[in-house]
C-alpha cells in the first residue's frame, strides 16, 4: 500500500488490487504518516472499547434469575443452560437483545459466579428429589 502510495496510485486502484476497502488503505497511508515505520508493527485486534450487555442491576438480576427453576419462566426443563439463562434475560427485560452463551458467562464471572456453581443451584419440585439426587450421585 505505503510503495503504491508513494508511487502516486490511487487508493481505489491499490484497494482494488489488493482486494481490500479504499478507507483500509487510507487509513494505513494516514497511520503511516503519523506514527512512521510503528506503523508496520502489527497491532492488537482486541477491541478499543466494550461495553456490557449488563448493567450493574443487571448482573445481579442475572445471578437471581439462576437461583430459580427455569419452569417458573415457562420452560419444559429445571436445568439451566447458558443459552436458556440469555433466552429468559431477554425475555425478563435483563437484557435489550439476545447475547450469546459466552456473554452470560461473562456476566456471572462479573459477579463472581462461575457457570460449575451455578449448575448447584438447581433443585427439583420432586419431593423425593435430593434422596434420588444422592442415590444416583452416592
Amino acid at each position: 500500500m505505503l510503495l503504491e502510495s508513494a508511487d502516486r496510485v490511487h487508493t481505489t486502484t491499490i484497494a482494488r488490487t489488493l482486494r481490500c476497502n479504499d478507507q483500509t488503505v487510507r487509513n494505513a497511508i494516514r497511520d503511516f504518516e503519523q506514527r512512521g515505520l510503528a506503523a508496520l508493527q502489527p497491532k492488537s485486534s482486541r477491541p478499543h472499547t466494550t461495553s456490557s450487555a449488563f448493567s450493574h442491576r443487571g448482573h445481579e438480576q442475572l445471578r437471581v434469575l439462576l437461583h430459580q427453576s427455569p419452569r417458573s419462566f415457562g420452560k419444559n426443563t429445571s436445568i439451566w443452560t447458558l443459552e436458556l439463562a440469555a433466552e429468559v434475560s431477554f425475555a425478563q427485560g435483563i437484557t435489550k437483545r439476545l447475547v450469546s452463551d459466552e456473554t452470560i458467562r461473562t456476566a456471572l464471572k462479573h459477579v463472581k459466579v462461575s457457570w460449575k456453581r451455578a449448575k448447584h443451584w438447581i433443585t427439583s419440585p420432586d419431593p423425593d428429589y435430593l434422596r434420588k439426587k444422592n442415590g444416583a450421585t452416592a
